[in-house]
């Protein structure tokens, strides 16, 4: 009697059969490239811990906007390292602030292009907290007003998606009013709604210039350990007027990712973010992987797992692979 069995291999037998049952498929439009701003003029200074990754002055972003026009992606996300930082970091909701006038030049030169402002004090506060602080203790309440005057100026600059990063309780409810105050109904935020106190976040620091100076963020991000905690942060911030969510970082945390994206309606971005990114380029430059393969594999696996969008160091390499 004939063995019986089911012949999986059939639809893996070439290339064009594999294309054609492809469940998961990765988009330059699924994309988001970020940028690192910084004051002064000829600076494009490759950050150290972030191989291909450069921190860039207002006239030599205009040839770096012009190359990811042209790579197809359509969407830039965009931080900023000022000169000057103090305790309340005012610098992250001056009219003239590094963002604000990085966000005017590129809608200027390319309209089209979606423009989203991460919204945090970190980088521009004295101390690195995304807060108010008083005797060491990042103030929640009185941290959001200047949340919400940072993204106030960055809508006024000319933001298309308002981004915020800091994990305080009511960020979204407080900046959703500030803008409807201010007449920026239809600007959405993509919050920063599960964001765990991650390792991976070294070299951004570095980029960002945004280390704490005294203790950590464990006291507002979340714990790397909790999964159910996630579903009661993205339930916060859709009742508060979040328009997407967002899962950071995404490679240890694809579970999450497949979760939010089961129980929320709403468009979810995965942030592969720059411990993720630096590694991978480390492990390549050491030759011990072959870059391409693993980021497209990484990225793919994002999109599998229910990811919508990607914030990735690796949009412009992917968008040059994805051409070819």
């Amino acid at each position: 009697m004939p063995l019986s069995f089911d012949r999986h291999r059939r639809l893996r037998q070439t290339a064009a059969i594999r294309a054609m049952v492809r469940e998961t498929h990765l988009r330059v439009d699924d994309l988001i490239y970020p940028l690192f701003v910084v004051e002064g003029s000829g600076i494009r200074r490759e950050v150290p811990s972030m191989p291909g990754v450069y921190h860039l002055s207002l006239d030599r972003l205009t040839e770096e906007i012009d190359e990811i026009a042209g790579l197809g992606i359509r969407a830039v996300m965009v931080f900023g390292v000022p000169d000057e930082k103090d305790e309340v970091g005012s610098q992250a909701y001056c009219e003239t602030g590094i963002v604000q006038r990085a966000i005017r030049q590129i809608k200027a030169q390319r309209p089209e292009m979606v423009v989203i402002a991460d919204t945090c004090l970190c980088e521009y506060t004295s101390h690195g907290h995304c807060g108010v602080v008083e005797n060491e203790q990042v103030l929640n309440d009185p941290s959001l007003e200047l949340l919400a005057k940072t993204a106030v100026s960055q809508a006024q600059a000319g933001a298309d998606i308002i981004a915020p990063s800091n994990m305080m309780d009511g960020f979204v409810a407080a900046i959703r009013h500030g803008l409807d105050e201010a007449g920026f109904e239809n600007v959405p935020i993509m919050s920063y709604a599960i964001k765990y106190a991650s390792a991976f976040y070294g070299p951004f620091r570095d980029a960002a210039d945004s280390a704490p100076q005294f203790g950590d963020r464990k006291t507002y991000q979340m714990d790397p350990a909790n999964r159910l905690e996630a579903f009661r942060e993205a339930e916060s911030d859709i009742k508060e007027g979040a328009d997407f969510l967002m899962v950071k970082p995404a490679l240890a945390y694809m579970d999450i990712i497949r979760d939010i994206k089961n129980r929320f309606p709403l468009p979810l971005v995965a942030y592969n973010v720059s411990g993720e990114y630096s590694m991978v380029k480390a492990a390549a430059q050491n030759g011990w992987i072959d870059e391409k393969t693993v980021v497209m594999e990484m990225l793919t696996g994002m999109k599998r797992a229910g990811a919508d969008l990607i914030i990735t160091y690796f949009a412009k390499d992917a968008a040059h692979w994805m051409a070819d």
